[in-house]
């Protein structure tokens, strides 16, 4: 069940990196970047170290995520 789940997160963390980098609007490349690290943050759980894990979900998910959403919206956006 353990190798299941890693496979699952794994899966995901992938698939919200590629898409951080694929789509065009940046608040929506930072939300996808924070369900990045939210799910790294389960996928060390899983691996059994909840001290990276809460490292992680602290820093990675909320913090840097607060900070670039306050960046996109402290900066003029270009219109096409």
């Amino acid at each position: 069940m353990t190798e299941a789940l890693s496979v699952l997160f794994l899966a995901l963390i992938v698939v919200c990196g590629m898409a951080a980098l694929v789509v065009p609007d940046l608040l929506a490349a930072t939300i996808i970047f924070g369900a990045f690290s939210f799910f790294s943050a389960l996928f060390f759980t899983i691996l059994g170290a909840p001290d990276v894990a809460f490292t992680e979900a602290a820093v990675g998910a909320v913090i840097t995520t607060v900070f670039f959403v306050t960046a996109i919206y402290r900066t003029a956006r270009k219109v096409d």
